[in-house]
């Protein structure tokens, strides 16, 4: 299979990543891919991704992967964790909406309740228009971030 993205370390770079291997430094998954990157370099052993990846006991849509980020994104974001710059899911209460909520639990309850529930918490929430709508389960995150 022909490799579209063709990792060339420079010296330093070596250095650093045969540091890392060796001492072990950093997360696991940082050790892994400098030890990826090591035999994907086309000035040392140049392996192809299949024997990189059964090496390492990975896919080698991975080593594809690591490969196509070196290139494109440079050494340091290839060999340590891409951070996101937006959470996966968007927060759905704002700061004070999460306040009041919790706020809310710690005044009187409604009749015929004997404690807080998430749901009797969520409906109470919508009743005083802290938001339009919002699931139990919004709640019980809530309160645990919170608690």
């Amino acid at each position: 299979m022909r490799q579209w993205y063709i990792v060339r370390l420079t010296k330093q770079e070596r250095l650093e990543l045969q540091s890392v291997v060796n001492k072990l430094k950093g997360t696991g998954q940082k050790v892994r891919r400098a030890q990826l990157l090591l035999k994907a370099d086309a000035g040392g052993p140049n392996w192809i991704d299949e024997r990189i990846a059964e090496a390492y006991a990975c896919q080698t849509r991975t080593v594809a992967r690591l490969r196509q980020r070196f290139v494109e994104q440079g050494f340091e974001e290839a060999l340590n964790r891409v951070v996101r710059q937006q959470p996966p899911v968007e927060k759905l209460l704002r700061g004070d909406q999460e306040a009041r909520i919790s706020a809310t639990r710690l005044g009187p309850l409604p009749k015929g309740y004997n404690n807080w529930t998430l749901r009797v918490l969520a409906r109470k929430g919508v009743e005083l228009a802290l938001v339009d709508s919002v699931s139990y389960e919004t709640v019980r995150r809530t309160l645990k971030k919170t608690a």
